[in-house]
């Protein structure tokens, strides 16, 4: 908007000071024109026209003008004649507003605006109107003694757009950096509480890089429709199969056959619902899909500058959905709708959506590199664990630089409220919480059997019909496989079963106890108080680590492509390249290794537990020994379909048919821990540390027993089959030494007594059948 007047106040003003304003004028009911406010109208090319600040430049273009609200009748205004075309205040009005709820919020009165900080001195509203408005961007400065209640800053601001504004603030407080504090003005910070962002639109944009994010709103869009006949899946947790994939490399690669516009995006997920109903998952755990930035690498010269994030173990915001998952670039308002779309047609299908879930730590880094968007700007010592008595510098126990403050009330409450709305507003099914026990520590780092956070997810309504899953670890040394405080609710990641699964597969000594104890429940973990076999979350394979082909394929880990010199990831993983490192044109070692993957699997599928698998796995995706593949948005991450078709009549269906073996099956979806009346060892030789052979005979009461075996040595083992119950046959259902399809036949294969020759590095399953 250009005029040829500008409006300026007489007598000259006052200091630009909120203390002009008589208290009871300024009301929410009587509101007024906010002095102190400065304008700037300008459109930035970044982001396809969106307006963003520059730090400097913009600073240099601003033309200040400031407004002093005064009572009316105390009030003069005229207006000057100017040959030039000056750029003049939009009309702003302002009151106080409210401390809660937090965030952005429609009231009657206009957008209320509320952010906690309870060291800050200074807090500063920015606000980037659309161009529709063409209004440029507006800073309101809040005076503590009007727009602030307790720790609580707050202002409403009339007549602004129900949508499209951008808002962020700039605050300024103490600048003791050893008593944990690192206010900066300069930098514009990230509402914790906004429920969408808007930075750049399309993922990995390099030209982009550098652009700032900010929080936005929308109270244009209708609720969203769920459908008349909708319904929450509500798997028992004992009858769930659990399918670990990134929504982005599930779709991203030329080979999904998807339109590039969908192609890594939530309707990408949609349009491969198929592919999970023939694989037979019902439920899918997706890598963090709040707010990251995938170039957070590339924003400073570094080792790893090359890389793009594409796990997204870097959370900006806990609120809102990754917008750069929006189809076609369309940004964070079609993000949060997509979202849901997904959401929904995976609940049509029978399919539960668990988000993986990042309370640990943030994007923000370490206090030697910081990447300060929010939180740290915010109040950097209420936010994150600081030492006191090491000139308060960040406490690192997530591995990443800084370490969120979880049991300190403020964020506590931030949690529940992100975790009540994914809840609500999006129906999410569950949550994985990585390195949970970060979520166990106290204000200082120090462990707590009871940690009020923990409890509190326990014991929440909204979230009570909610699958609850932790990482039990973290990166300072606090090991809570079996021991994470629970309340009869959380679930684990059993670090303990992947470890000692491989082990044994491969053929290491000493492990068939420990094999046994894993593939019958964990109950030397679990079996406490309430605990069930299904709070044991099974995995040989997860996002990080190798992938199952991999596993079976290298010896040691090949990560020169990360760019920290082969130093980062795992060194045990415990695997067995059988014969030769990495790829191989030898039919023997190939045929070892197709063997030991459905070996795996099989001990997976017929473990006491919650199963949990790994996108890709189903067809054997390699990384080519990378067992740290977070910052590389190729192949080696992208889910190829080509490999799959190829793999369909044989690796694929294996998977496949041994997932609806087990759901259609129930010994291996126990309510309790089995006890001696449900299982009958074959093994009089537990003691000897060589043996490697494990047999068991599982029973149902009904005649329809299960006899497995695992041979883990080098030659053949003649296995004396125990006679099936009464008036019942044993048929064979799975031979891992066989071609496909005779690998797995879920009718079984009649003929089957005696003696059963297992083969070297194979496995059995007969059924006792009539």
């Amino acid at each position: 908007m250009q005029s040829t007047m500008h409006r300026l106040l007489l007598p000259p003003p006052p200091p630009p000071t909120l203390s002009n304003f008589n208290r009871p004028f300024f009301t929410p009911s009587n509101t007024s024109s906010l002095m102190g406010v400065k304008w700037s109208r300008k459109a930035s090319s970044e982001n396809s026209g969106r307006r963003f600040l520059s730090k400097a430049g913009d600073r240099r273009r601003r033309k200040k003008l400031n407004v002093f609200a005064r009572r009316a009748e105390e009030q003069r205004l005229i207006e000057e004649e100017s040959s030039q075309m000056l750029e003049t205040i939009p009309s702003i009005r302002v009151s106080p507003g409210l401390a809660h709820p937090l965030g952005a919020s429609e009231v009657e009165t206009g957008i209320n605006f509320a952010i906690f900080s309870q060291h800050a001195s200074a807090v500063t509203l920015r606000l980037i109107l659309p161009e529709s408005v063409d209004a440029g961007t507006i800073e309101l400065a809040l005076d503590p003694r009007i727009n602030r209640t307790g720790d609580i800053w707050h202002i409403c601001v009339e007549d602004l757009p129900r949508s499209g504004v951008q808002y962020g603030y700039c605050i300024d407080g103490p600048r003791s950096w050893n008593k944990g504090h690192r206010f900066d003005s300069r930098n514009v910070l990230i509402d914790p509480y906004a429920k969408l962002i808007e930075g750049r639109r399309l993922f990995g944009d390099v030209s982009n890089r550098m652009c700032t994010f900010y929080g936005t709103y929308d109270f244009d869009s209708l609720p969203f429709d769920w459908g008349d006949n909708y319904k929450l899946p509500n798997i028992p947790e004992k009858d769930l199969v659990i399918y670990e994939m990134n929504v982005r490399a599930f779709t991203t690669g030329e080979s999904s056959g998807l339109d590039p516009d969908i192609r890594g995006s939530y309707l990408g997920v949609i349009e491969k619902i198929p592919h999970l109903l023939e694989l037979g998952i019902n439920a899918v755990e997706l890598l963090p899909i709040f707010e990251f930035d995938e170039l957070e690498f590339q924003r400073r010269p570094n080792p790893r500058d090359h890389m793009i994030n594409t796990w997204g173990y870097s959370t900006m915001n806990f609120f809102a959905p990754m917008s750069r998952y929006a189809s076609a670039g369309g940004g964070p308002v079609n993000a949060s709708r997509e979202f849901k779309e997904m959401v929904k047609a995976l609940h049509d299908a029978g399919i539960e959506v668990i988000l993986d879930v990042v309370y640990n730590h943030t994007n923000e880094a370490g206090d030697e590199n910081p990447y300060t968007t929010s939180f740290r700007g915010i109040d950097n010592k209420v936010y994150y664990m600081v030492d006191l008595d090491n000139n308060g510098r960040l406490l690192n126990y997530s591995g990443c630089g800084n370490t969120l403050n979880c049991n300190h009330p403020v964020v506590m409450e931030l949690v529940l409220d992100s975790l009540r709305h994914w809840v609500t507003e999006y129906h999410v099914d569950g949550f994985r919480f990585d390195l949970a026990s970060v979520l166990c520590r106290g204000t200082d780092g120090t462990p707590l059997d009871a940690p009020p956070v923990i409890r509190a997810i326990a014991k929440d309504s909204v979230l009570s019909r909610c699958k609850l899953i932790s990482e039990p670890w973290d990166c300072g040394g606090l090991y809570l496989v079996g021991k994470f405080p629970n309340w009869d609710r959380w679930a684990e990641w059993n670090g303990i079963y992947r470890d000692d699964i491989r082990r044994f597969i491969k053929g290491d000594a000493g492990m068939k106890g420990k094999f046994a104890s894993r593939v019958s429940g964990s109950a030397d973990l679990y079996m406490v108080n309430k605990r069930k076999p299904y709070h044991s979350v099974n995995f040989v394979i997860a996002h990080d680590g190798f992938t199952l082909h991999d596993l079976v394929s290298y010896n040691s880990k090949h990560n020169d492509a990360n760019g920290e010199g082969g130093n980062d990831g795992s060194n045990d993983n415990f695997s067995w390249n059988c014969g030769a490192e990495g790829e191989t044109s030898d039919a023997n070692i190939k045929a070892l290794r197709s063997r030991q993957m459905k070996n795996f699997h099989l001990a997976l599928m017929i473990s006491q537990g919650t199963p949990m698998m790994l996108m890709g796995d189903e067809y054997g995706h390699t990384r080519y020994g990378n067992n740290n593949s977070y910052g590389h948005d190729t192949a080696i991450n992208n889910f190829q379909w080509g490999q799959l078709e190829a793999r369909k009549d044989d690796h694929f269906r294996f998977f496949s048919e041994l997932i609806k073996y087990r759901l259609g099956n129930h010994h291996f979806r126990r309510e309790h821990f089995i006890g001696k009346k449900d299982v009958t060892w074959h093994e009089d030789n537990w003691d000897n540390y060589e043996s490697k052979f494990l047999a068991f005979t599982l029973h149902d009461g009904n005649g329809g027993d299960i006899y497995l075996a695992f041979n883990a040595h080098h030659y053949s083992v003649a296995a004396a089959l125990p006679l099936p119950p009464k008036n019942r046959h044993w048929y064979r259902v799975v031979d891992t030494t066989l071609e496909s399809p005779s690998d797995c036949v879920l009718d079984g294969v009649p003929g089957i007594s005696g003696i059963y020759n297992v083969g070297p590095y194979s496995a059995i399953l007969l059924e006792a059948k009539e």
